[in-house]
């Protein structure tokens, strides 16, 4: 969430970059204010009344060695009365911290000034491309749910029959490729410096807050009522949760973690086109690379992870796109978002495989993350994550550019040690 302070500063600025981000509710600034004015009068209150009752209190003893005892049974009168009404004070600030605290969280994060002020999609900035489209006239690239299916490889109906649709099987040469493209994805990022994480598929309520899944995601996830769990969206949420209410090392940063999860969104309102095939599951696979870095390098760091996402889409030989992602189509919670997009020949259009961002310090305040600066000052971290890389449309897009005439699909030179073959056949 945002600091008060700023919120205090600068209140216009952020019912601005509200707007910016599609957010309507902009009289949750004022709501917050007049709430933080209320908490702020009511702490001045209680702080009078604690120095008064303790000035009190020591007269006591001053009136009992006088021998003004009814005068000091009256200072005891009156003390006890005031520490009723400190109590009722001090409960009154906790409601009203915890009614800011709660207005907070429903105030999104501001975008980073280099970040497009934008109405819709349409205003993405493509900031890099790499490789050319395959575009063809004929029908010699199939779109990935004919290929897996002439194959026998993925099969969606019975997955529909034991689950329901979005929970497919992954069978024989489709199943190796899957497990052989997660290891490819995490030995990658360890080489990079990157620290591997398993991580628990399961979080709690105070989890899903703390990286901005509540209360702006909750229709997103599976929930697990008896024992109030939620089942995981992304490794993002128990990965950054790990350092929760912690003080790290002045040495101690920066963060890097990668992490491999099975994944499950509901996709609410998900429906046509985009969610044939692997393009919009409801349980899929992904790597997920997280940072937490010190305030004054996240947006070097923010580079080098979309970098780091990047290079293994060059590594798998799949055209692909990087965006800037405008205002309207950023997410409550990032503070500057890259997407990168691989092409599809089969599909003859672009499909999202990750996600690069930036929080700046929204998650970490809200999970009390902080580290000791060198001059001994604490300072609340940056978290910044990405998908390194999501395998549904990965996979989309690698059986589509891939496949060759006779239904085999052939394996770049990059991924063939983790396959051990150059070639899946039907």
């Amino acid at each position: 969430m945002l600091e008060i302070q700023r919120i205090r500063q600068h209140p216009d600025k952020v019912k601005e970059a509200m707007k910016a981000k599609g957010e309507k509710e902009t009289d949750l600034v004022d709501q917050v204010l007049e709430t933080d004015e209320q908490w702020r009068k009511t702490v001045h209150q209680l702080d009078q009344l604690r120095n008064e009752s303790n000035t009190r209190a020591k007269q006591i003893g001053v009136l009992m060695g006088q021998g003004k005892k009814e005068e000091a049974r009256n200072v005891i009168r009156e003390t006890g009365e005031m520490k009723q009404e400190v109590k009722q004070l001090e409960e009154q600030v906790r409601g009203l911290l915890r009614k800011r605290d709660d207005l907070l969280l429903k105030i999104p994060n501001i975008a980073h000034g280099s970040v497009p002020v934008t109405k819709d999609p349409s205003g993405n900035e493509v900031v890099h491309t790499r490789g050319k489209p395959l575009e063809t006239d004929d029908d010699r690239y199939k779109p990935h749910w004919d290929l897996v299916s002439d194959g026998g490889w993925i099969d969606f109906e019975r997955g529909a029959k034991v689950t329901s649709a979005g929970f497919p099987f992954y069978i024989g040469p489709a199943a190796r490729l899957q497990r052989a493209l997660i290891q490819f994805f995490i030995d990658k990022a360890v080489e990079k410096g990157y620290v591997e994480m398993m991580a628990p598929y399961f979080v709690n309520e105070h989890s899903a807050r703390g990286t901005g899944q509540i209360p702006d995601k909750e229709d997103m996830m599976y929930v697990i009522p008896r024992d109030g769990y939620f089942a995981i969206p992304t490794a993002e949420v128990p990965v950054t949760n790990f350092h929760r209410d912690e003080v790290l090392k002045a040495d101690a940063l920066p963060l890097r973690y990668v992490c491999y999860t099975p994944c499950w969104r509901r996709e609410a309102g998900s429906h046509g086109s985009d969610v044939r095939g692997l393009n919009r599951l409801h349980q899929f696979d992904k790597v997920e690379l997280v940072k937490l870095v010190r305030p004054d390098t996240s947006y070097e760091e923010l580079e080098s992870l979309r970098r780091d996402a990047e290079e293994l889409l060059e590594a798998l030989e799949l055209p692909y796109r990087t965006l800037l992602m405008g205002t309207a189509d950023m997410g409550f919670t990032q503070s500057k978002k890259y997407d990168l997009e691989v092409w599809s020949p089969g599909q003859k259009k672009w499909l999202e495989v990750s996600s690069c961002s930036n929080f700046e310090d929204y998650q970490a305040r809200r999970m009390m993350i902080r580290h000791k600066k060198d001059d001994g000052k604490t300072e609340i971290v940056h978290t910044l994550n990405g998908s390194g890389l999501a395998l549904p449309r990965v996979m989309a897009a690698f059986l589509e550019t891939h496949q060759q005439q006779d239904g085999s699909v052939v394996i770049p030179e990059a991924l063939q040690p983790w396959i051990h073959t150059d070639r899946l056949e039907l």
